[in-house]
């Protein structure tokens, strides 16, 4: 069994497991990180040795680290990373590289449309009719798009978003509000198989899926780094934010909105971001909060786009493609039948 993990801020791990039965009886770990002593590498493998292939993710962590000498420096690595690795050997995870992705381009869209395609595209990928794609949105008219679990009232100022002609939609993917005027965000989808985040906690994955994004914006001359949860930053500010959702039938939806361009002052009058949310953010005021991309690289919403596709495409295969007319037809109805229905809507008053 042979899995990769890239520590996010870290380095790549690799392991090649033996296994008899429901015991693991032989361990390699490999990578391109930093060891002292030199014999720690030995020191972990031997301490996976023995373990049952249905161990936790703390379980292998907590044998790593019960093996590890009190004078152990590790560079690039950790045991909760050799966890994962294992865990992803163990599960047959699968990494970007072992897909043929697909790229669908910008493409001026309804907010409900943008919701409804979310869905099917993963869907569509659970079922095998679509490879792993990367999609770059567009917006056909602004628009604020709430969390599946966000309550409505407490989130949105509906006047507000009503008086500068925001459509306000749900989505199904948790996380918080995305506040969408035309040209002032980017907004990419990632929809895969699960087996790309076998063996990762949520967290992990967060980091997982955006670290292309991350190098993306480093070949900018931007100093980005991933914040747990589920937030993209630099020093001076939150960039932008992840959100996610999986489907029992086996792809998920990881979705990103960054700021390019945004108005912090509208955001707030429409958006209900109370003190509570900004207690640990170190701001008083969430427009203070907002880093977008055009005062970090002076480029173009559309070549920042494009630099976002090229990068991928540097580090992974990446073909262009166009939605299909069942695509189209599945997300027209899913629109009308689901996502514009009061049921979707205030699911959460």
């Amino acid at each position: 069994m042979h899995a990769k993990y890239k520590v996010p801020g870290g380095k790549l791990v690799t392991i090649d497991l033996e296994v008899d039965g429901d015991t693991i009886v032989g361990a390699h770990l490999s990578g391109d990180f930093f060891l002292e002593p030199d014999d720690l590498l030995e020191v972990m493998n031997r301490a996976l040795h023995g373990l049952p292939t249905f161990s936790t993710h703390a379980d292998i962590a907590d044998a790593v680290t019960t093996a590890l000498p009190a004078d152990a420096t590790l560079l690039g690595v950790n045991a909760a990373a050799v966890a994962t690795v294992v865990r992803r050997a163990l599960t047959g995870a699968t990494g970007f590289s072992d897909y043929e992705w697909e790229y669908l381009s910008p493409e001026p869209l309804e907010p409900l449309t943008q919701m409804a395609l979310d869905q099917v595209l993963t869907e569509q990928v659970a079922s095998g009719e679509r490879g792993p794609t990367l999609r770059l949105w567009e917006w056909a008219k602004p628009a604020v798009v709430i969390g599946s679990f966000q309550s409505v009232k407490n989130e949105v100022d509906m006047d507000n978003a009503k008086k500068y002609g925001l459509e306000v939609t749900r989505r199904i993917s948790g996380g918080g509000a995305m506040f969408m005027e035309l040209g002032t965000a980017v907004t990419y989808s990632l929809y895969a198989p699960t087996s790309l985040v076998a063996g990762m906690s949520f967290q992990e994955s967060y980091a997982y899926l955006d670290d292309w994004v991350i190098q993306a914006l480093i070949r900018l001359g931007i100093d980005a780094h991933y914040r747990p949860l589920n937030d993209i930053h630099s020093p001076t500010g939150k960039i932008g934010g992840a959100a996610q959702k999986r489907l029992g039938s086996g792809a998920l939806l990881h979705h990103v909105t960054m700021a390019y361009d945004m108005d912090g002052d509208r955001m707030v009058e429409v958006l209900r971001i109370g003190r509570e949310k900004l207690s640990d953010k170190g701001v008083a005021s969430a427009n203070k909060r907002v880093d977008p991309l055009r005062s970090h690289t002076g480029m173009s919403r559309e070549e920042i786009m494009s630099h976002l596709a090229e990068t991928f495409g540097s580090l992974y295969t990446l073909t262009s493609s166009t939605l299909s007319d069942t695509e189209r037809d599945r997300a027209t109805h899913l629109a009308h039948t689901k996502f514009a229905t009061d049921e979707w809507f205030y699911r959460v008053p």
